[in-house]
């Protein structure tokens, strides 16, 4: 059954192409279904692919061909919490090293200009360490990184 609420993402003619990168990339995720136009829209032909179904880390997604008119931002991200350095690292890699860019505190963007947070469990238990003195160590050794490095926010957090 199909889920009731459904993450809708906007491309510009590049859904499936995202869709079987994101599948490739992150676990329990695949593309489930793709749906070709039953007649011509602004941004394509009758049978060009216009949406296509996939999860991503098993959430419901629907990728929407619907041409160059909208492009994503950082107002909304993808926040996937990672259980390791060598999970991080392969995760910010995959989307920096095909075509993706680095931003600031484990945020990056893929090919597709999609936002990714791509966020060590670690980091997450640091920021909100029960310690204040600790977390704002933590916080503030994230500030300035790009990917997290977990054994540095660690040592932050230790002071």
């Amino acid at each position: 059954m199909a889920s009731k609420n459904t993450i809708c993402l906007w491309y510009d003619g590049t859904a499936l192409e995202a869709a079987t990168f994101y599948a490739e990339t992150f676990p329990d995720s695949a593309v489930t279904a793709v749906h070709h136009a039953p007649g011509d829209f602004p941004s394509g032909k009758q049978g060009d692919v216009l949406t296509v179904e996939f999860t991503v880390l098993g959430t419901p997604c629907l990728g929407l061909n619907g041409g160059p008119t909208f492009k994503h931002s950082e107002a909304f991200s993808f926040q996937v919490a990672t259980d390791d350095q060598a999970e991080t690292d392969r995760l910010w890699n995959a989307i920096v090293g095909n075509g993706g860019q680095e931003s600031a505190c484990g945020w990056c963007k893929d090919k597709w200009g999609l936002s990714w947070q791509i966020t060590p469990r670690a980091l997450t238990e640091a920021i909100n360490d029960p310690d204040r003195a600790a977390a704002k160590r933590a916080f503030d050794a994230m500030m300035e990184m790009r990917k997290i490095d977990i054994a540095a926010i660690e040592a932050a957090r230790r002071g």
